[in-house]
């Protein structure tokens, strides 16, 4: 029984300590950018509707590799759009991510990153691809 405890406790912990933070205020990811000398990656998603979106969650934002990589180097922003009632926004969400997609996101693309500066400048912008994590955040940090 400790030993069971123990290994759910270690996994807990190892989950956790993994886990991609993302900031769902652009204010405050702009302060956050701006006071560790960071670039922004803002991700327009529709996490339960949008499958090439759900598929760049699992295979990259989720993936210990790209979050032990992009930890030093990005404040992650998300500006889901999700349609499920389930999944309803409060309502100063959703309109501050009507606000960024008018701004950054005009065409509706889903999935769509932007990476910005701790300004708010764009700095480049890409979609989902089938590559590794590690290309993908290379590609990121080439912008």
């Amino acid at each position: 029984m400790k030993y069971l405890f123990s290994t759910v406790l270690f996994l807990f912990i190892s989950i956790n300590g993994f886990a991609q933070e993302w900031q769902t205020n652009f204010e405050d990811a702009k302060k956050e950018a701006a006071a560790n000398n960071k670039n922004i990656i803002l991700v327009f998603q529709g996490s339960d509707w949008c499958a090439p979106c759900i598929k760049l969650d699992k295979e990259i934002w989720s993936n210990e590799e790209f979050q032990k990589l992009s930890k030093d180097h990005f404040v992650m922003l998300q500006a889901d759009f999700p349609r499920k009632k389930a999944n309803k926004l409060s309502e100063s969400l959703r309109q501050q991510n009507n606000l960024l997609a008018e701004k950054y996101n005009n065409q509706g693309f889903f999935p769509l990153v932007v990476i910005l500066d701790y300004k708010g400048k764009v700095l480049g912008k890409m979609g989902y691809e089938k590559i590794s994590p590690k290309e993908y955040f290379k590609k990121l940090t080439a912008f």
